[in-house]
């Protein structure tokens, strides 16, 4: 990948993956520009801190809601490369603030699409998709119907089931407004693609995590309870839905990915991007729990039900076509043989230093849940992408991260 003295754009650029990328982009050479939104105090944002590329950048003011700050910010990058990053990205502030997200992701990308027409730029548009456009997957036919039981009617019907892996062909069934957003987004870059001939690709990456993951999002949630609780701040987990499962990939996986479709991807396309694993928000605890020192024997709920021995045991057994590695309680939620409800309360957790209570919060459930995300990268494997990072990985950056009183405090 040759981007040395080459002109990036990056809009997003002081957040998690925008800030990993700008320091990939760096590192290989290219001039670097990223679109940050006017802070009063002028601080560097905390994200382009942590990298170390303060001073190796060129930050430019501007919203995505403001068509001429981003005509300024064409004429000071010239970028022959745009990596379209920004977002309102968090899943639950998109039920309670639906417009705030359809502004910011559906009206800014329509804004950026239009902006580098009326110039005549051709810069190689990257657009960051989601695997949330996917939505409600269907993944058997006990889940189907419960889908059906709980929505009533589901649109397109299945044609097939299961549909996972996740292909880029299949349905797109979005299940929170933030999934419908870059679901616009996405058909918007292919529509300026055919209509106006913008060198656009489409990039669906299923969730990405490491150190300094926003506060909020469930993977951070989680390894900053664990280490406050190594660290005797906290006495127990506090969570919402344990069942959902997701292709957790690193970050620095995903910013690999984008160079390559940058680079490689065809224009007018669409690229998934994974790790092809699904695990769930259960594991990731127990998981980190043993990154940070806990053995675990066994887990029940708080009533002493649903228990089960050696829980994080790993299993290689493939599903869906699949082999990839997943832990006793993955299998049986995927075989739909567990699952913890509202009603359960909690979770104990029995180690060899005493029990971890994993406590319920009602208000941590989403109206409506994406149960399963669990990727088939086989179109963009063509073009070069590859899995460097394992879950534990993750879980170690993160863990590491949050030793940091003050990153566990923001």
């Amino acid at each position: 990948m040759n981007y040395n003295d080459k002109n990036v754009l990056i809009t997003g650029i002081s957040g998690f993956v925008g800030s990993y990328l700008a320091k990939k982009m760096v590192d290989l050479g290219a001039n670097v520009h990223g679109l940050v939104r006017r802070r009063a105090d002028g601080v560097i944002p905390k994200n382009i801190v942590d990298r170390r590329i303060n001073g190796e950048l060129n930050l430019i003011e501007g919203e995505l809601t403001d068509i001429t700050s981003l005509a300024n910010a064409m004429d000071q990058a010239e970028p022959d490369y745009i990596f379209h990053l920004a977002a309102q990205s968090f899943v639950e502030r998109s039920f309670n603030n639906s417009m705030e997200t359809q502004s910011i992701n559906c009206m800014g990308t329509a804004n950026l699409l239009e902006t580098v027409n009326i110039k005549d730029l051709n810069p190689k548009i990257v657009f960051a998709g989601s695997s949330e456009e996917y939505g409600l997957v269907i993944s058997s036919t006990k889940q189907h119907e419960k889908a059906i039981q709980d929505y009533g009617n589901i649109f397109p019907e299945p044609t097939e089931i299961p549909e996972v892996p996740i292909k880029e062909t299949n349905p797109l069934r979005p299940m929170s407004p933030y999934a419908v957003s870059k679901v616009y987004g996405d058909y918007l870059m292919r529509n300026y693609y055919h209509s106006y001939g913008l060198d656009t690709v489409v990039s669906r990456a299923f969730n990405h995590e490491g150190a300094g993951r926003g506060s909020m999002f469930v993977t951070s949630v989680i390894t900053n309870q664990i280490m406050k609780l190594k660290l005797g701040e906290t006495d127990r987990i506090v969570i919402g839905n344990l069942n959902a499962l997701r292709d957790w990939s690193h970050v620095k996986d995903i910013v690999h990915g984008y160079l390559l479709l940058a680079e490689k991807g065809n224009s007018g396309d669409v690229y998934n991007q994974g790790s092809m694993r699904t695990n769930s928000v259960l594991s990731y605890i127990l998981l980190g729990l043993e990154e940070a020192g806990w053995n675990i024997n066994h887990i029940q709920t708080l009533n002493g039900e649903k228990k089960v021995n050696d829980p994080t045991e790993i299993d290689q057994t493939p599903i869906y076509g699949i082999k990839f590695p997943k832990t006793r309680v993955d299998q049986l939620i995927l075989e739909d043989e567990l699952e913890y409800t509202i009603e359960d309360k909690g979770i104990q957790v029995e180690t060899d230093k005493g029990t971890v209570t994993i406590q319920f919060n009602p208000d941590r459930f989403r109206p409506a849940e994406v149960p399963l995300l669990l990727s088939d990268t086989s179109k963009i494997q063509k073009l070069g992408a590859k899995i460097e990072y394992s879950l534990n990985d993750i879980l170690k950056d993160q863990l590491n991260y949050f030793l940091k009183k003050e990153n566990r405090n923001l």
